[in-house]
């Protein structure tokens, strides 16, 4: 059987590719259980002193997976099955957002949604220039609530609102300059990088790294709480909207509320 997410030791990192390059990385309920198993599974190596996390294929993550979310709403799992998916989400990214590690974000092609918001939990990022990011929930009738606070930590709001509130995607070059991400790289020297950033990390203590990263936490920690944020994003998807948009998204329309 084929891991979701391919867990390889280099150096002293711990490479976690996302491995559902047929899906585009799709975070689909078993993926983001595998995330947080092999995250779980690095933090508790000593030998590993920080982690690189990537995609297979030419994709780094679509974001949710839309088509487990339809089947949801349409099979009417209910808002528990909507709960508990926005929720385990939510704790994956406060999981990597909080490790005591280093981690880099190593872009090898669109992150959008809640893959963009993969990104922003990671201490560092880099991508290759064909790269893309964006948040184009709003299109579907989704709120990209999860993910807000760790996108505004990095771009500040002007950016954040042009992102969210328009859907808008958002080259490599543009993404860096925004503060989204730390460097533009060619494509053969996306993990070489990634590598080179880890070795240096890896030339700070283990305990002043982790208290650093604990400090910085705390001083930008967020008003809303996990599960408030993952209330948050779940709400939307049991409305209306999103059911018209995700229908639209399927059926390559335009959604009911767009300019025709």
């Amino acid at each position: 059987m084929t891991e979701l997410v391919q867990y390889d030791i280099r150096g002293t990192s711990a490479v976690l590719t996302l491995n559902r390059a047929d899906k585009r990385n799709a975070l689909s309920r078993a993926l983001i259980a595998a995330i947080r198993s092999t995250v779980e599974r690095a933090r508790d190596d000593s030998q590993v002193r920080s982690v690189i996390l990537t995609g297979a294929g030419n994709t780094f993550c679509a974001g949710m997976d839309l088509v487990e979310l339809r089947e949801s709403i349409e099979t009417n799992a209910g808002s528990e099955s909507i709960w508990n998916d926005a929720l385990a989400l939510a704790e994956v990214y406060d999981l990597i957002y909080s490790l005591p590690k280093p981690t880099i974000a190593a872009v090898n092609g669109a992150a959008v949604a809640g893959g963009a918001g993969l990104v922003t939990v990671c201490d560092l990022a880099l991508a290759i220039p064909e790269a893309r990011f964006g948040y184009p929930e709003v299109r579907r009738g989704l709120v990209a609530a999860m993910v807000m606070p760790h996108l505004l930590r990095h771009v500040g709001e002007r950016m954040a609102r042009w992102l969210l509130l328009t859907g808008e995607l958002v080259d490599a070059d543009e993404a860096c300059r925004a503060g989204l991400i730390n460097r533009v790289v060619p494509a053969d020297s996306l993990l070489p990088t990634a590598l080179e950033w880890a070795r240096s990390l890896a030339e700070g203590g283990p305990e002043a790294l982790a208290a650093t990263k604990d400090l910085l936490r705390r001083f930008s920690r967020q008003a809303m709480s996990i599960a408030e944020a993952a209330e948050a994003s779940a709400a939307p998807r049991l409305g209306s909207e999103c059911r018209e948009g995700l229908k639209a998204f399927f059926e390559k329309r335009p959604a009911p509320w767009a300019p025709q």
